[in-house]
């Protein structure tokens, strides 16, 4: 990761789209057969049950959440954005194909101090943690880190609406792709070679792109004269962002919960509810990516679509 030194042909993100969404595919793809390898994994160390699956997801989602507030905080502006992204990915992999090793050593402490009640859901929570935060904060970050690369502006907006929707495809074909063939043919350890794979092809791939084209950082935007205004209104859609994640993720596990039992707790349940979650998340994020370049007053558009979502997991 090196500062770049030539700034008239720099930031030029546009002709480099497809292939940046052509990374994000592969590193969703990555990012999933993880989840699903871990899942089974995990499962065999705290059960299979509701309060299992939530905290397992709840570390994942957190991870993600923590990666993608740690990254600007702690790298420079100055690096390349896709060289940040490719010392991710290849972190990923390393954490990846090291957690199979690590998690039985994992699963011998939980066993070894075995509690009950609010203890046994906390010493959970603990072990999903150790597994699952270290790789899951770097995956969280992989976003944030191209995002550097791309102007706010309603085009710019609409372009990591979709490179997110590219992300969520790859996360659904490495969701199906763990659940009903890497698993089922092979074994843990194959899956995770191939998601390790992955994740170094798409860093020597985001390694090249850096290389053909330059960056020049930029400063960060000042706050506006009425900084009180404008930070209490990010307070106000953080927080509304934030209620939105809370309820999704609540309903992905009762939903799943339900289906368990309807369909199996099995490792092919658990992958096809998640393929079917992350469909209607990337159709949605491509339809909110070209929203976000049309629409004159994006907060109507958000709150439009929470009024839809509350009928619609009424439906669910």
């Amino acid at each position: 990761m090196h500062e770049s030194e030539s700034p008239d042909t720099s930031n030029k993100v546009g002709g480099f789209t497809p292939a940046i969404v052509l990374l994000f595919v592969g590193s969703g793809c990555s990012a999933l057969i993880y989840e699903v390898v871990w899942f089974h994994l995990l499962r065999l160390v705290v059960g299979a049950s509701a309060i299992s699956l939530g905290v397992l997801l709840g570390s994942f989602m957190g991870g993600m959440c923590l990666g993608s507030i740690l990254l600007p905080r702690l790298i420079s502006r100055r690096f390349h954005p896709l060289r940040v992204y490719a010392a991710l990915e290849i972190g990923i992999g390393a954490i990846g194909i090291a957690l199979p090793l690590v998690l039985p050593m994992i699963g011998d402490l939980y066993t070894s101090q075995g509690s009950a009640g609010l203890g046994s859901f906390m010493w959970r929570g603990a072990v999903c943690g150790m597994a699952l935060l270290p790789p899951t904060i770097l995956m969280g970050a992989t976003l944030p880190a191209v995002a550097r690369w791309v102007k706010a502006t309603p085009d710019g907006i609409g372009r990591m609406g979709s490179f997110y929707a590219a992300n969520i495809c790859g996360a659904v074909f490495g969701t199906l792709l763990a659940g009903f063939y890497l698993l089922p043919q092979f074994d843990i350890m194959v899956a995770t070679y191939v998601a390790f794979a992955i994740n170094l092809l798409v860093a020597v791939a985001a390694l090249v792109l850096a290389a053909r084209q330059s960056f020049t950082a930029q400063e960060a935007p000042e706050a506006p004269t009425s900084a009180a205004h404008a930070g209490a209104r990010r307070w106000i859609v953080g927080m509304a962002i934030c209620l939105s994640g809370f309820t999704a993720l609540g309903a992905e596990v009762i939903w799943t919960r339900l289906l368990s039992l309807l369909l199996g707790a099995s490792v092919y349940t658990f992958s096809l509810i998640l393929a079917v979650f992350l469909v209607g998340l990337g159709f949605g994020s491509g339809m909110g990516a070209r929203i976000a370049r049309i629409a004159n007053n994006p907060m109507f558009a958000f709150a439009s679509c929470q009024v839809l979502l509350g009928g619609a997991m009424g439906y669910g």
